[in-house]
């Protein structure tokens, strides 16, 4: 900044340029990790809390610039952090399909102790959105859907699952076709079938019954069942749920989609198996059914996943194949991407800013670009120019600046990621220098504390987090409490100085992280006072940590152990770490 200020006193009146290459972060990246344990919401037919994990990418998305929400449901005696996530073995393989897409993977553990296995209630004879196991997933869904943080598109909204949660998943798309776009169902016993049939269909249950039942579990909602896409996959070792109901899933989705299908050819896929295509009269691919030779009752997660508790590395990864499947037939978003801003720049020529950028875009031409500028003359011209490229000119006062472009195109409704400009100085550097001594103090879960040196000649202070300003008006303190953030999240801060002669550069940045806002607590009890105190569960006379599904011995008050809650709803053995 010292050479930049140099620079500039000694040619103020010459041209000086300033320019950057498109950034790419049109949507909040997230920390790229599993989330801690969350608990979202409660179930009051099943018992406990829905808990579980999420991923958020770092990267961005790959269609019309907002992030897919898929929703993974474990099978019985599997947990979200035993087998779903990536915790440390790949668990179902989800973590690098999060990163190609980025898209957003919701990991829950199945409320109550359904069935004595921990299993979804894929077999209720009342599935409905008020309650149970659906209302908490479908409530699950639209909490990240409309946290716009997470810039989720409700038209890519995607469930799969395993056994019970192969069940759950296709009831849950045949419940809710206006919410899921697509369904990924594996092993996945139909609606209407009973936990005593898993194994065998029964007598007079056909691919017809599959259908009508799906049919009347979306009521008024049935017309969203033309714009579905479903696959199904089983293995055939599978001697857990009968491997006939595979292809009668996906032929009773067809029914439920209605008109005339045509099977493809059939297609090998990686591992060792097979995959039938079917298109409508429309020629869109609407279902996919893999047949995975030599796989037992297990979820497919290819190289990279977990093998072992019914999770198999050694065959298909049906997270790669299924979210190729739905991100390229999904039929609720426009196949055109967002327009892309090839460049953008700044030059200074005394009072006055040109700003010029370029952009390409795949639907055809682009309507209009945007330019925000800020500084000590505020700029936010949603008119700047249209086409291949544009210039235009800005008057505004002496000081610093940053700046940014945006693309949009009318005929998809989608906008570019921004392209940004670096700060640049339009005339004389001001006196004022950024405040010194910036440092991060205590933090919360939505809350992180700065404090810096006060700075000669200052009327007050503005806030940057990430590179945008958070005060709508300068601070007067030295100090400053970050609020609204997420927990978990590490963000940089930058803070300038502001007087009469304007507004200084910013100051170095600096980095904090938000706490997960929960402390570990342990409690020593008999294993009977554990379960009877939502800790642990029954399963067998047999006492099992909630959560963690640890083995404590007998539910009897002749056991004991200390249990850790390291975090909502989950419990180890042993004390706080």
């Amino acid at each position: 900044m010292a050479f930049q200020r140099l620079f500039a006193r000694a040619c103020a009146s010459l041209l000086i340029f300033a320019s950057c290459l498109p950034a790419h972060a049109q949507v909040t990246a997230g920390p790229g990790a599993w989330s801690a344990s969350q608990t979202w919401d409660a179930d009051t037919v099943n018992g406990g809390s829905l808990t579980g994990y999420f991923y958020w990418p770092a990267t961005q998305p790959t269609l019309a610039a907002k992030r897919a929400l898929v929703l993974v449901l474990h099978g019985c005696t599997q947990t979200a952090l035993g087998d779903v996530i990536d915790n440390g073995d790949g668990g179902f393989n989800w973590k690098a399909m999060a990163d190609q897409y980025g898209a957003v993977i919701l990991a829950p553990n199945a409320t109550g102790n359904v069935y004595s296995n921990h299993c979804w209630d894929y077999a209720s004879t009342s599935h409905n959105r008020s309650s149970g196991h659906d209302a908490v997933l479908l409530k699950l869904i639209n909490r990240f859907v409309t946290n716009s943080q997470y810039a989720i598109d409700p038209n890519q909204v995607y469930v799969a699952g395993l056994s019970s949660g192969g069940g759950e998943t296709m009831a849950l798309g045949c419940m809710a076709p206006d919410i899921f776009a697509g369904i990924g169902i594996n092993a996945g016993p139909p609606p209407g079938t009973t936990t005593a049939q898993i194994g065998f269909v029964p007598s007079g249950y056909t691919a017809t019954t599959a259908g009508n039942n799906c049919k009347a579990l979306a009521g008024a909602n049935s017309p969203k069942f033309a714009t579905q896409i479903a696959g199904v996959v089983w293995g055939t070792t599978d001697y857990t749920v009968a491997q006939a109901y595979g292809p009668m899933d996906a032929a009773g989705m067809r029914i439920a989609y209605g008109g005339a299908f045509t099977q493809q050819a059939t297609a090998s896929v990686p591992g060792g198996g097979s995959n039938i295509p079917y298109k409508d009269s429309n020629g869109k691919l609407r279902t996919t059914e893999i047949t995975v030779t030599g796989m037992a009752h297990a979820w497919p997660a290819g190289a990279g996943g977990q093998n072992a508790n019914y999770v198999d590395a050694t065959h298909v990864n049906y997270p790669s194949f299924v979210m190729d499947f739905w991100f390229k037939n999904n039929l609720r978003v426009t196949a055109f991407a967002a327009p892309v801003v090839n460049s953008c720049s700044a030059t200074v020529n005394g009072g006055s800013v040109t700003v010029a950028g370029a952009g390409t875009d795949s639907a055809g031409t682009i309507t209009s670009y945007k330019v925000v500028l800020t500084g000590p003359t505020a700029v936010n011209d949603a008119a700047a120019g249209s086409g291949a490229s544009f210039s235009k000119a800005y008057a505004v006062a002496d000081g610093y600046y940053t700046g940014s472009v945006t693309a949009t195109d009318s005929a998809t409704g989608q906008t570019s990621a921004a392209c940004t400009i670096a700060q640049f100085l339009v005339g004389q550097a001001p006196a004022l220098q950024p405040p010194a001594g910036l440092a991060v103090g205590a933090a919360t879960a939505s809350t992180i504390a700065l404090s810096w040196s006060a700075a000669a000649n200052a009327t007050g202070y503005n806030v940057y987090r990430n590179g945008g300003k958070i005060t709508a008006t300068p601070v007067t303190a030295t100090s400053y409490t970050a609020g609204g953030l997420a927990a978990s999240t590490s963000y940089n801060f930058q803070v300038s100085t502001v007087g009469t002669s304007g507004e200084s550069a910013l100051s170095n940045a600096v980095t904090g992280t938000t706490t997960s806002g929960f402390t570990c607590t342990a409690t020593n009890a008999s294993n009977y006072a554990h379960v009877q105190a939502g800790r642990a569960h029954d399963s067998g006379g047999y006492a099992l940590a909630n959560g963690s599904n640890q083995n404590m011995g007998l539910d009897n008050v002749f056991y004991t152990n200390t249990l850790a809650q390291t975090s909502a709803g989950y419990y180890v053995i042993g004390n706080c770490p």
